[in-house]
């Protein structure tokens, strides 16, 4: 079969996970200025016809969501594969370009690659990891030959599609880019991606940049720092991007002489991480250590 005949292709963004390693929606945060949703759609619509987001049921009605064409998971806490198996079943005469939405180190020469070297005879096109050898499942394109096949595989209780992929009839090629199909789980790993992507490390990216558009955020003093700030909290527009880019940031308005290892940082009224990224309305509160013993 020849691309010329091949099936016509579709993209599909999985924004269906729970992100509970990140501790907060991983398809809402920033890396290229926009939301990471927002930008994976805006990435994939060059190379594909229609471009749809895969979510939960329960996400089916979310704001950020709701602006694209969305398919719904019909299998419940079994993974991207859920979202995967859904498209093939909505639409079974097309092949699907998966992308995992948490990819911001993704760039044009990786999936130009990809397209170019699709094998529709086969019953999908994936990279081979450039870490383990091993296929990445998430930004790989499956043809309509491996819907029944996929669905068999998850019928018989079996969720992983990197194994799915293994024991199928797959074409494996290597990524031109290396780190492009690094995916950001963590707070330290979505730092790290930052610090990549300031540096230029965005091949996708025209301006090279990591900045981001600023975001409104509520920030509460207690106990010293609310006598050295002179209020109790304030709201702030800001283009820090962790607690910790946030407190010196406000180090620079007000004489803190607290430094950041004797403080603990709660975001949303929850104890958090210095690293975990900030976004839209997040509530933070920077707590002093307790006199007295």
């Amino acid at each position: 079969m020849s691309l010329t005949s091949a099936p016509t292709l579709y993209g599909l963004v999985l924004a269906g996970g729970r992100s509970k390693r990140m501790r907060r929606d991983k398809a809402a945060l920033e890396f290229h200025g926009r939301r990471q949703l927002e930008w994976a759609v805006a990435s994939l619509e060059p190379f594909v016809e229609r471009t749809f987001v895969s979510v939960r049921a329960d996400q089916a009605d979310d704001p950020m969501r709701a602006r694209f064409a969305r398919i719904v998971d019909r299998h419940t806490d079994i993974g991207p594969i859920a979202g995967i198996t859904a498209a093939q079943q909505q639409h079974p005469d097309v092949a699907w370009l998966v992308l995992a939405c948490d990819l911001p180190l993704l760039d044009t020469v990786t999936l130009e690659h990809l397209l170019k070297a699709r094998q529709p005879q086969r019953q999908a096109t994936a990279y081979r990891s450039s870490h383990d050898g091993l296929p990445e499942p998430l930004c790989a394109i499956y043809e309509p030959s491996s819907r029944a096949s996929l669905s068999a595989y998850i019928e018989s209780g079996r969720q992983c599609p990197r194994k799915f992929l293994l024991q199928s009839d797959v074409a494996l090629i290597d990524e031109p880019n290396p780190r492009a199909l690094d995916n950001v789980n963590t707070p330290e790993e979505y730092g790290a991606a930052m610090e990549m992507l300031g540096r230029g490390a965005d091949p996708a990216s025209k301006s090279g940049s990591g900045a981001r558009d600023p975001v409104q955020v509520k920030v509460r003093y207690y106990a010293l720092l609310r006598e050295q700030a002179g209020r109790s909290e304030e709201t702030i527009n800001t283009r820090a991007r962790t607690p910790r880019e946030l407190y010196d940031e406000l180090r620079k308005r007000h004489p803190f002489t607290l430094a950041s290892e004797v403080l603990r940082v709660a975001v949303n009224a929850e104890f958090g991480d210095w690293s975990q990224p900030l976004v839209e309305g997040d509530a933070i509160v920077f707590i002093p250590p307790v006199a007295g013993g």
